[in-house]
């Protein structure tokens, strides 16, 4: 087996939304303090652990995975400790900076530089490795698609883990892309709590929980296709939210307090928002932050970059009409 090493036990932030006439509280569940600074430092000991139980990982093996990035980062850490190879196979929508870095980390890198047709490029991607894995036999994929070591590692560790750091909790917004993070909590709060609503957080654009598929910038959320863990009743509402959203929500809390969030974060801050401002808000709300925003200060927190996009014009534009709102970020644990 490998070891998880310091992987999970994660630990929370709270912060003050100053809302018109109200100030509420938000948690947020930092899964950036995992060792390779993501929740996919879980999945992917547990993706691993799950290919050992049926045949010993050797120095020298390879093991082939499609990552937005991040799981790529998680499996070079725990293969080197093997001795083994690793080939990720990435898209244009990965961050140049994780690029870097996995490259850095000994990965070797295909790039798939031709969208799927369904506003991404995960299709091309998950076909590229089907024929890796055909030209080379001994290659091995963990599969995080399909696998349910995915959801088994949020089952036994994340959902514990947000019930024991918030006991009163009420609500939780999980971002989505495998969907495995939020099937593997779903069952565990369903079955210890279930009074906790569950929102899936997803992008504008995928098809992880909506019909209609588009471009989307934000990695790391959405998907060009259902999931395979996601049943009736794994949620009980879906947010699907624009990239200028999420983007709008990060470099707020940006400014306000200093945290840094990668953008699926902001996605769930924003779906959190929402409800806030809604008839029913939350009492106890947590927001699950997948990773940091550290990997993401050459993209949508790069002015430039959302330029080249088209897109830091309508950025602008949230950020303006929250503030006129008089919505402001504030730590609340300092």
């Amino acid at each position: 087996m490998l070891s998880a090493g310091t992987v999970g036990v994660t630990p929370t932030v709270d912060l003050l939304v100053h809302l018109p006439g109200t100030t509420v509280p938000i948690r947020l569940k930092l899964e950036s303090f995992n060792p390779t600074g993501s929740t996919k430092d879980r999945t992917a000991a547990a993706l691993l652990s799950a290919m050992e139980e049926k045949e010993p990982l050797r120095p020298g093996d390879v093991v082939v995975e499609s990552t937005s990035g991040n799981l790529g980062l998680a499996l070079c850490r725990l293969l080197a400790l093997r001795g083994c190879r690793f080939v990720a196979v990435v898209d244009l929508n990965t961050p140049l900076d994780i690029r870097r870095s996995l490259a850095a980390a000994g990965a070797e890198l295909v790039v798939v530089n031709e969208p799927d047709g369904h506003g991404g490029y995960l299709l091309n991607r998950l076909r590229t490795v089907g024929e890796l894995c055909a030209r080379h036999p001994g290659y091995r994929w963990g599969n995080q698609y399909e696998n349910p070591a995915n959801p088994a590692a949020h089952f036994q560790q994340t959902g514990p883990e947000l019930l024991h750091q918030t006991p009163d909790l009420d609500t939780v917004y999980v971002p989505v892309s495998t969907g495995g993070t939020l099937a593997g909590i779903s069952r565990y709060l369903r079955a210890a709590s279930p009074g906790v609503r569950i929102v899936a957080v997803d992008a504008e654009g995928s098809l992880v929980t909506g019909d209609r598929s588009g471009k989307r910038l934000l990695s790391g959320i959405g998907a060009s296709r259902r999931s395979s863990f996601l049943t009736p009743g794994t949620y009980d509402e879906a947010m699907r939210i624009s990239d200028a959203d999420s983007f709008a929500l990060c470099r707020l809390l940006r400014v306000d307090t200093g945290l840094l969030v990668g953008g699926s974060s902001g996605s769930a801050l924003h779906a959190c928002l929402r409800d806030l401002r809604g008839p029913l808000p939350p009492r106890r709300p947590v927001c699950l932050c997948p990773d940091g925003g550290q990997r993401y200060l050459g993209t949508f927190y790069d002015d430039s970059w959302l330029e080249h996009h088209h897109i830091l014009d309508a950025v602008q534009a949230r950020m303006d009409g929250l503030r006129a709102d008089g919505i402001l970020f504030e730590r609340g644990d300092t």
